[in-house]
């Protein structure tokens, strides 16, 4: 008789455990725990609470350390001002060419599908109670005062007077990542005595620091199931199947439509890599953004996997990912533009009138540069929104329209927004004479 194989969860690739703690969490939090005892449900959900905060504390810790020695030791790797240049030139041309096309996608999709364009007593209904969760909910305090003289907070932010301070704020990372930048640019620009001290400084204790990440890393299975098992949990979900499913679905078909069709074929435009090949690699960074709705938090396991796996080499990731993950966020600019229409979609409904072709344009650009420095952390965009809101006539009052959805939308659009960063790392470093995923690439040359 053959002998039963027996398998051991812990020696999964990392991508299977997350997933295989995914699947455990939504049993758990949907099957069992509501037939369960309140008080063995109330400690379970604390548990798995406390876990799930430890987790995103230990990933926090670990982005402005992360990012300072990457970037700088980057840098000093780039050399010469021309190196850096060209690497900043094309990691912004990305950014930009990734985020309108995103916006461009939410705009067709919402005129297209309509989703607020319902009955005027449905609509009605839920812009009276929208206001009123804007108000108990403590939006309208997180908001207030919000408007368009707050894009000149973005620039403001990229020269702090305190860089520690910075650092420490909410994920406002864009001084520390300027800082670093020019750091690193004066430092290989010092005599060469000079210089190799300090590139032998920074690329050892950036080696330091990725050790220590890839052990906090090792946890992420338990981590995710700490933060996904509350949510699940608390989740809505008949509220966001009857009441707000066609605006769900609309924002959900959009991020799906970015993230499969339009980052595939920017890849194959810029690359001759297997688009496949890349987001199957890609699926451990995809589960942890999803799980902690945070770009700045994946950050760290994003850094790691895109060198690991795509072989994408070690300036291009100290370059674009850490700007990325504050600058890039194709996910929050299709959300937001989805978000303001729906809303004035419901107004129309109860007798306003549509958003012009123009209103819509101001849209557009309103959503490119505030989901540029938006914060990595969850529900961040919902003061981008706030911004946009009162720029077309609309009050801001009515952001709690979305609100029921809001949270497990921000965990697909934190995928989108972090697929994306990895999708500039492989282009860029394609055309910096790199060669990401070597092996695959070969595989998919013709032969002679």
């Amino acid at each position: 008789m053959k002998k039963r194989m027996k398998v051991n969860p812990l020696q999964w690739s990392l991508h299977w455990q997350i997933l295989f703690s995914l699947t455990l969490s939504a049993i758990i939090a949907l099957v069992f725990l509501p037939l369960t005892d309140p008080a063995l449900t109330k400690l379970v959900l604390q548990t798995a609470q406390f876990f799930g905060d430890l987790f995103m504390n230990a990933l926090k810790m670990m982005v402005v350390p992360l990012i300072v020695t990457s970037m700088v030791s980057g840098v000093i790797q780039l050399g010469a001002s021309s190196g850096i240049g060209s690497i900043s030139l094309k990691t912004i041309l990305y950014y930009t060419l990734s985020g309108l096309l995103a916006v461009l996608l939410g705009i067709f999709l919402v005129n297209l599908i309509q989703p607020g364009h319902v009955d005027a007593s449905v609509a009605q209904a839920l812009l009276g109670e929208a206001s009123q969760v804007t108000v108990s909910s403590g939006l309208l305090e997180a908001v207030e005062g919000k408007d368009q003289s707050d894009l000149l907070d973005i620039f403001k932010r990229m020269l702090p007077t305190n860089i520690f301070k910075a650092a420490s704020d909410n994920g406002q990372l864009l001084g520390v990542i300027l800082f670093s930048i020019l750091f690193g640019f004066f430092a290989g620009r010092l005599p060469d005595n000079l210089r190799t001290v300090q590139k032998q400084f920074w690329e050892s204790f950036q080696a330091v620091i990725l050790k220590l990440t890839e052990w906090i890393i090792s946890f992420a299975p338990i981590g995710v199931f700490g933060l996904v098992l509350p949510i699940l949990y608390s989740a809505p979900i008949g509220d966001l199947i009857h009441t707000l499913s066609a605006f769900f679905l609309t924002v959900f078909l959009g991020l799906l439509i970015h993230l499969l069709i339009v980052l595939s074929i920017l890849i194959k435009l810029f690359t001759r890599i297997n688009p496949f090949t890349h987001l199957k690699a890609m699926i451990p960074v995809l589960l942890t953004a999803f799980s902690t709705a945070s770009s700045s938090a994946t950050l760290p396991l994003t850094m790691d996997v895109v060198k690991e796996k795509a072989k994408v080499s070690n300036k291009t990731c100290a370059f674009t990912l850490p700007l990325g993950a504050t600058i890039n966020m194709d996910g929050t600019a299709l959300y937001e533009c989805i978000v303001v229409l729906f809303i004035s979609q419901l107004y129309a409904s109860i007798g306003g009138v549509d958003l012009t072709v123009g209103q819509q344009c101001l849209v557009v650009f309103l959503a490119l540069t505030t989901s540029i420095g938006v914060a990595g952390i969850p529900a961040a965009s919902l003061v981008a929104i706030s911004i946009i809101l009162p720029a077309v006539g609309l009050p801001v009052e009515a952001i709690g329209v979305i609100w029921v959805t809001d949270r497990i939308l921000d965990m697909c659009r934190t995928s989108v927004n972090v697929y994306s960063d990895t999708v500039a790392a492989i282009i860029i470093d394609n055309s910096e004479g790199g060669s990401p995923y070597p092996m695959e690439f070969q595989k998919i040359e013709p032969t002679a």
